[in-house]
């Protein structure tokens, strides 16, 4: 076999071994990752993270798996732990998520899974960006406006609390008319531009799932933060007690009838809206 010949053998050879080799990593980054799946679903996450780290390893194409790797290290931070290794944690599933958008920038689920981890670590504003990413994917999915509804509520709450600690006052949650004016302008500076809009995306969570108790609730919530951003209007103060006060009895009435229709149901496993298995 004269030169030629034999560097193109060597070269059909060698790209038949490439070949082979590369289908016998596929098939064992697929065992890897079913081995994963079965060990997220019992709750062993660590290994989980193991199985479907060698599986993006051995091929790194292989759909579904950088997904089910970030999620298997989501599972793992500890919500409202602010050590560096959970932080740190946090950071990876972070940016495993953003390789996924980077290929899909629809991808809701990456999307959320990404909000979830900052609301998890208490970066609000960055979980309120990435809901709103959402939101502009999928402007009706309930789940984003309401968390963004929560955030606002939950950062309103604590400033309230924060201003009234130093003159020794209790918040009423109907207006805190008895506090000092000063802290009251205070508060009405802080939280005014979320209520506004804690108001605004928790009525559009209601609009787009009409039985939605859990934002009503907030909505009660949000009201009672509106009466301090009303203070020195006793009428509107009033009206947002009252708005506060119909939004619970609703709640407690969609609650009521939700339970009821569930425990009317076939029974079985279901699936809600977020694709969570329950």
């Amino acid at each position: 076999m004269n030169g030629p010949a034999r560097t193109t053998a060597l070269a059909v050879a060698l790209a038949g071994m490439v070949l082979s080799m590369s289908g016998c990593n596929r098939l064992a980054a697929r065992d890897q990752l079913n081995k994963g799946v079965e060990a997220y679903k019992s709750a062993r996450y660590e290994e989980a993270i193991g199985h479907f780290q060698k599986a993006t390893q051995l091929d790194p194409s292989l759909p579904m798996a950088k997904t089910y790797l970030a999620t298997a290290l989501a599972q793992n931070v500890v919500p409202g732990l602010d050590t560096p290794d959970n932080l740190n944690t946090a950071k990876q599933a972070i940016s495993i998520f953003e390789e996924v958008l980077a290929k899909d920038p629809s991808d809701v689920n990456s999307l959320k899974q990404i909000a979830g981890i900052y609301f998890s670590i208490k970066k609000f504003d960055d979980a309120k960006i990435w809901q709103k990413k959402v939101l502009a994917i999928d402007p009706k999915d309930p789940e984003a406006a309401y968390t963004i509804g929560a955030i606002d509520w939950t950062l309103a709450h604590e400033n309230t609390l924060k201003a009234l600690a130093p003159a020794g006052v209790n918040d009423d949650g109907e207006g805190n008319v008895k506090a000092p004016k000063k802290i009251m302008e205070d508060i009405k500076t802080q939280n005014a531009p979320l209520v506004e809009e804690a108001l605004q995306y928790l009525n559009q969570a209601v609009a787009n799932r009409p039985n939605y108790d859990e934002a009503m609730v907030y909505l009660n919530l949000v009201y009672r933060r509106k009466a301090d951003v009303d203070y020195g209007n006793a009428g509107a103060v009033a009206a947002d007690v009252a708005a506060a006060k119909d939004f619970t009895s609703k709640a407690l009435g969609i609650r009521k009838a939700n339970e009821e229709k569930k425990n009317a149901g076939p029974g079985g496993i279901t699936m809600d809206s977020s694709g969570n298995l329950k």
